[in-house]
């Protein structure tokens, strides 16, 4: 218990300002940022709802990344909080459990619609506390409401099958019921999407929700439950169905090892992932991991460079980095090496880097201080290692966490620090000369997340999709590991976890399974032709 409570305290922000000092120097409190305030957002924010607004723990302070600047503050949830709230979200499953699946899809459309009223606004708010640019911001509002849409079709879809019977007189049919209460625990990269993936479709299947968001995020979070809270309030329904707890360490091991928590969704490290997973498996409780990425492209000689150079750059700049998707491993065959690595490094160069909400920007910061020195350790490690900086590998000398995006050449595929996952905008390029040894140095990291490939070889396409291929959850062909589409399922094998979210039958996760035989004849035969007499 220890250890994850270690473990979870990692994902806590800085203390808090002290409270005068806050109110004097807080963003929200400047005209420039009185836009938050649409958001329903405050000086100081109550981080508990579960049907009312309150919160008893300790008061935070969330910054922004770009100026490492004070927004506001979140009183977080404490345990009392999370009791009191795991209550009444279990009393509210009761009400939303009966209502039927088609009208629990209309009120997942109607916080679909008011998320797009909000998608601009909502989408500057993850800009300014996560640091990720403006478009990818709104981007990931955009994934929530697209999540919704996708959610109220399944509404009316979901279902099991009627299976033949063996035995006359028989029906043997598949029940699909909700687990209850769903707990989601996010991370800090998609404050908004992966809460709207795993509780949109969990809604729709007839479970409440119990949010716990990152500590450095808790504002999303906040603005988030308001948005849903309203909708659920104006159709008279329990507030807590969609509950929310913000905090620490304590409530996110509260969640773990609670019996009444029929599903965990937890985002994060695998670290701390796998220390959840023991958590919840030591009561035989249900858990959906999505964790790590150590994730790869690879090259081959018949690739069209026009495709190769902007997917790469994408998949390893985009949001500084800190993806679970990001590519971090590039792969190239020997024969096209260094004209690859010498059109990126002209396309890094290009890169436009500033405040995430300005329009041009292309590149923001990482996410805290913190970050700044895992990245400068990785490049140290890389060059103690035996690899070269190409481009990048410093500190940006401005306000906030800014690192120079950066290629590293000259290490072999199994340096250490290649098969570390480093969250932050490194990438690895690194030689080959044959697919079997290719295919198999993908595989060879612990992740299993993204991977692909870009060639125009129609076979061996064909068998990097097969068994043989890669192992992970998401394989693809001439385009980034990242930028994943909701109507797929998202996940990963090995030390991702094995969870699969969103799309296609991910839904089956937030659901229990009943094989019912129904006997409606006057006669008792056995099945296998046993007779009992």
């Amino acid at each position: 218990m220890l250890g994850l409570r270690r473990a979870f305290a990692a994902l806590l922000p800085r203390a808090g300002l002290p409270p005068a000092a806050a109110m004097s120097t807080l963003l929200i409190s400047q005209e420039r940022y009185a836009w938050l305030r649409e958001l329903g957002l405050q000086e100081e924010n109550p981080g508990v709802y579960n049907g009312r607004w309150g919160g008893r723990g300790q008061v935070v302070t969330t910054y922004c990344p770009a100026n490492n600047e004070p927004i506001a503050s979140v009183r977080q949830g404490n345990l009392e909080d999370y009791e009191e709230t795991v209550k009444k979200a279990k009393e509210a499953w009761k009400v939303w459990a009966d209502i039927p699946a088609p009208k629990r899809g209309e009120i997942v459309r109607q916080i679909g619609d008011a998320l797009r009223q909000k998608i601009k606004v909502l989408g500057s708010l993850v800009s300014l506390e996560m640091g990720k640019i403006f478009v990818e911001g709104v981007g990931e509002v955009q994934e929530y409401v697209d999540v919704c849409d996708y959610a109220v079709g399944l509404s009316r879809m979901i279902g099991g099958p009627i299976l033949p019977s063996e035995r006359p007189g028989h029906a043997l049919i598949e029940q699909w019921n909700p687990v209850g209460l769903v707990g989601v625990i996010t991370a800090f990269n998609f404050p908004v999407a992966v809460y709207g993936w795993n509780s949109a479709i969990a809604m729709i299947c007839g479970n409440a929700c119990l949010w716990k968001g990152a500590p450095t995020t808790s504002l999303v979070s906040v603005a988030v439950t308001k948005i849903i809270a309203k909708v659920l309030e104006d159709n008279k329904l329990p507030g807590a169905i969609c509950s929310l707890v913000c905090g620490g360490a304590d409530i996110g091991t509260a969640m773990a090892r609670d019996e009444r928590m029929d599903l965990l969704s937890f985002t994060g490290s695998t670290k701390v992932g796998k220390q959840v997973a023991l958590m919840v498996q030591e009561r035989f409780g249900r858990s959906l991991l999505e964790l790590g990425g150590n994730n790869a492209i690879i090259v081959f000689e018949d690739a069209d460079l026009n495709l190769v150079i902007p997917s790469a750059l994408f998949a390893a700049v985009g949001t500084a980095g800190q993806r679970c998707t990001t590519a971090r491993r590039l792969f190239l065959h020997e024969s096209i090496h260094d004209e690859v690595v010498a059109k990126l490094a002209k396309a890094y160069a290009q890169v436009r880097i500033g405040d995430p909400w300005d329009s041009d920007t292309l590149y923001g910061p990482l996410h805290t201080k913190e970050a700044v020195k895992m990245f400068l350790d990785a490049v140290e490690q890389a060059k103690q290692q035996g690899g070269s900086v190409v481009c990048g590998g410093k500190v940006i000398n401005r306000p906030g966490n800014y690192v120079e995006p950066t290629i590293v050449t000259g290490l072999p595929h199994n340096a250490p620090i290649v098969h570390t996952e480093t969250f932050a905008p490194i990438l690895y390029v690194l030689k080959f000369k044959e697919e079997e040894e290719v295919f198999a140095w993908n595989n060879e990291v612990k992740q299993g997340l993204s991977s692909s490939i870009f060639t125009k070889d129609l076979g061996r396409i064909f068998r990097w999709l097969g068994p043989k291929g890669s192992d992970c959850g998401i394989v693809n062909v001439n385009i980034p590991t990242s930028g994943a589409e909701i109507g797929g399922a998202f996940g990963g094998e090995k030390h991702t976890g094995g969870g699969r979210e969103s799309g296609s039958d991910s839904w089956k996760l937030y659901m229990r399974r009943s094989t019912c035989t129904i006997n409606y004849s006057k006669d008792l035969p056995l099945a296998q032709g046993i007779k009992f007499q």
